[in-house]
């Protein structure tokens, strides 16, 4: 049900965080121009981090030729301050949380809303469909790679079914839920969608995944910067363990423990190859033994995405599935070793989650 106070016609503000996003902006705001709103209306908010490619004299002139188009700065640059200030400046009792890397169909929003409703959630997402961001190898490595269960874990917002989930992206959510959980925290540079689902649900509130909507969605388009993403992501993945452990699960750290197994099992085969025990030497297959399990295990991945997309390129994905994982984990093992923590001084002018649900409230 709608709030008491909601007008006849509801107001719904689009949040977009963007910075240096030429490659993409275009495609995303004329999928929000787009939009279809029965019964409701839109605004909708650029939030821009400095951007030095253009991005930003596009979204002015956007901004000049349609009414219900705002472009905001955001000095801090990073995600949550844009969402923050989103939040902030927004007008509207619903709000999605969007990102500029992704095409949102014309009935995206409506559809959200109207399942938000009839669901009695306080968050509706669409169906987020994988594509390359070129045609080029590399990129769609990347798109088959993450598009996959093995690759990304069933519980990624890539592959989710439908129905009632713990995360959902690209979410219209109920305002004030998110203003009452505090809104993004700041001092997570990363994962703090996860942080802010979590303290959704921990107040009551539901999240609901419809496949009755879809949006397109573009990761990286380079094997290298996918590495460098699944690296840092892992390594946030252990900050945001300590900054609050309830929002991140075990298969979260699952690429962890894989990289430990790598590493315990090359120090058992090199304890395996100087040994003169004949029963200790088969140590020395525990490595190769592990190593060949995964490839196996993404090769018969590789053979269903190649069934599906009938390319051969597909056939290459049990390194890029290797590559990934290991990236991954490699980034939580970093993280631990050297004692990484968050540091609230790195934003001195950064309001705390407190003192951002005053701020709202004002």
């Amino acid at each position: 049900m709608m709030p008491n106070n909601a007008s006849p016609t509801p107001l719904v503000s689009v949040v977009l965080a963007v910075f240096n996003e030429a490659a993409y902006i275009r495609n995303c705001m004329d999928s929000l121009l787009a939009q279809q709103t029965p019964g409701f209306s839109i605004e909708i908010l650029a939030i821009d981090g400095g951007s030095t490619d253009g991005t930003r004299q596009y979204l002015d002139s956007v901004a000049a030729q349609h009414p219900h188009v705002r472009v905001l700065s955001n000095p801090h640059r990073k995600a949550p301050f844009a969402f923050n200030i989103g939040l902030r400046e927004s007008l509207g009792e619903y709000v999605c949380i969007f990102g500029s890397h992704t095409f949102y169909r014309q009935d995206y929003i409506a559809v959200c809303l109207r399942e938000l409703l009839a669901k009695g959630a306080a968050g509706c997402g669409g169906r987020v469909l994988t594509v390359p961001a070129s045609e080029k190898l590399q990129a769609r490595l990347v798109a088959y790679a993450t598009s996959h269960s093995f690759g990304s874990s069933a519980k990624s917002f890539r592959t989710q079914p439908e129905g009632y989930a713990d995360l959902v992206n690209y979410m219209l959510l109920r305002k004030q839920a998110v203003l009452d959980a505090g809104g993004y925290s700041e001092v997570l540079l990363r994962n703090q969608d996860n942080d802010l689902n979590q303290k959704l649900r921990a107040n009551g509130h539901r999240l609901y995944c419809t496949w009755q909507t879809e949006c397109l969605y573009h990761p990286q388009s380079t094997l290298g910067a996918l590495f460098r993403h699944a690296y840092r992501c892992g390594f946030w993945n252990l900050l945001s363990f300590k900054a609050n452990r309830a929002s991140m699960s075990l298969y979260h750290f699952v690429p962890f423990f894989f990289v430990l197994a790598l590493a315990a099992s090359a120090v058992l085969s090199v304890v395996g190859l100087l040994s003169a025990n004949p029963w200790l030497r088969l140590l020395a297959l525990s490595f190769p033994a592990l190593l060949l399990l995964h490839l196996g295990a993404g090769a018969l991945a590789s053979l269903q995405v190649f069934a599906q997309k009938k390319s051969p390129a597909a056939l290459l994905l049990p390194f890029v599935f290797f590559g990934f994982h290991f990236s991954y984990g490699l980034g939580t093992l970093v993280a631990l070793i050297s004692g990484a923590a968050i540091s609230k001084s790195r934003h001195p002018t950064a309001p705390s989650e407190p003192e951002l649900t005053k701020r709202f409230a004002s």
